[in-house]
């Protein structure tokens, strides 16, 4: 018998879908679907206008060949732009963004269908990319850099799904939320209350899938919405996501005179404002000690945690790793320097506790930096969070993690060392562990560190 001679063809793949589409199904079935429809008479003719023929279009999904990358690109940037001018007029919770995925590569024809890891790059590639982006493989990349007047991001290798090398991935620079205006944008705090009667302060503010940062140390969440050292990133974060934030007891517009400081009250404040806050299940963001809670939280609650993102953590406190007396006592004198000068105006205690978070920042930054100590928490409250965090032990916890889990950690970071992320990391089962160059524990929006801290998360959320 002769070998079945297959039709192959080099061509530029498309693969897109609906971000959050699940979520706007959950919420009206009926009306989704009619969105999807009406947006699908605008978006399929489009392909054919650029050249491309429409493959499939299963559920919230678009697979399209084109003969060029050039065609394919320009179709996608159209179809974004496109789909910008019909939100617009749609309100933010149902407002419907396409991701989109292109690569060019050797395919199968099979009557109407397409096959082959050229579709399936491309189909991963989708899943990269943010909502209302585009992104590119290297070699599709390479066909259009320099042909169309955009700009490209680099995002480095990526491991893709059932791929069997890593792909060097590329972001078409179109603003994804180009309407999110953090001048502008309000968030609503709300109260919730504990089941020992302590108040929490809750906001949420974005439109899109949630993501909860867990409450740590020195919060405020009118301060670090509005104008503190850590205001930029919360802002970014918020730009596709509905970003889900609350103050710790003892801290900033949550209750500050409280009986319990403790892991377990942690852990059910974040239960507390999940409830309040209506998620059920979302990604947890962990910074400093919020690390431990939410490794706490994942293994006492599976069902309400899809992801770890942990930043600048530790399994073990500064107490619980000492190698000796020496160590311990150095810790130690820090938390009594909290107690006694917590606030203070002495440049001494400012310039010791800031070359400590962030020796990196300006001068105006160290100013915010002193006077958001004053504002979020007491001197007692401030030191007995600090000694509580110090003597956390969570390293029992972390092979019972089962959620896919980043840690990030800064090479020279004096707060919390290094090998105390790496010990994080270490302990969690199939956990991602990045290092990042420079030394704030705080990242600062000048530091090239917190660009890279939000391309991680991006890229993590969309790979799992």
């Amino acid at each position: 018998m002769g070998e079945e001679r297959l039709d192959r063809r080099l061509s530029a793949i498309l693969a897109a879908d609906i971000a959050g589409y699940s979520a706007l199904m959950g919420t009206d079935e009926a009306r989704t679907i009619r969105d999807l429809k009406e947006h699908q008479a605008i978006v399929l003719p489009m392909v054919c206008e650029f050249g491309g023929r429409v493959i499939d279009t299963a559920g919230d999904g678009l697979l399209a060949e084109f003969p060029s990358v050039v065609k394919a690109v320009t179709c996608a940037v159209a179809i974004q732009s496109r789909m910008k001018e019909r939100n617009a007029a749609i309100e933010p919770e149902r407002r419907m963004q396409y991701r989109i995925g292109i690569n060019i590569g050797d395919v199968v024809h099979d009557e109407a269908r397409i096959y082959g890891d050229g579709v399936n790059v491309a189909a991963r590639l989708e899943s990269l990319a943010a909502p209302g982006g585009i992104c590119l493989s290297r070699q599709a990349q390479e066909q259009v850099d320099g042909k169309l007047p955009l700009s490209y991001r680099d995002l480095g290798p990526q491991t893709l799904k059932n791929i069997s090398k890593p792909v060097q991935v590329f972001a078409v620079e179109v603003e994804a939320n180009a309407e999110f205006d953090p001048k502008t944008t309000k968030q609503q705090i709300r109260y919730c209350r504990t089941p020992d009667g302590v108040r929490l302060a809750y906001s949420k503010v974005g439109q899109g899938p949630p993501l909860i940062k867990t409450a740590n140390w020195m919060n405020h969440l009118e301060l670090d919405w509005e104008g503190s050292v850590i205001s930029h990133l919360f802002v970014a974060l918020a730009r596709n996501r509905a970003l889900v934030r609350y103050d710790a007891r003892g801290n900033g517009l949550s209750d500050w005179d409280v009986e319990t400081v403790s892991l377990d009250a942690w852990v059910s404040d974040l239960e507390t404002v999940l409830d309040a806050a209506g998620v059920d299940r979302a990604p947890l963001f962990g910074m400093s000690q919020g690390c431990a809670i939410s490794v706490a939280f994942a293994v006492r609650h599976p069902g309400r945690v899809s992801h770890l993102i942990l930043y600048g953590g530790f399994a073990r406190g500064a107490y619980r790793r000492a190698k000796d007396e020496a160590e311990l006592q150095k810790a130690k004198a820090l938390a009594t320097l909290i107690r006694t000068g917590w606030g203070d105006d002495s440049p001494v205690y400012r310039q010791l506790f800031s070359s400590l978070f962030m020796p990196g920042g300006t001068a105006e930054q160290l100013q915010k930096f002193a006077e958001r100590q004053r504002k979020t928490t007491s001197p007692e409250c401030a030191y007995r969070y600090f000694e509580t965090t110090r003597d956390l032990d969570v390293t029992d916890l972390l092979p019972k993690v089962k959620v896919p889990t980043l840690v990030m950690h800064v090479r020279g970071d004096q707060v919390q060392p290094f090998e105390a992320g790496r010990e994080l990391a270490s302990g969690i089962p199939g956990a991602r562990f990045v290092a990042l160059p420079g030394q704030n524990h705080i990242p600062l929006e000048q530091d090239p560190t917190s660009a890279r801290i939000l391309e991680e998360i991006d890229i993590f959320l969309k790979a799992y």
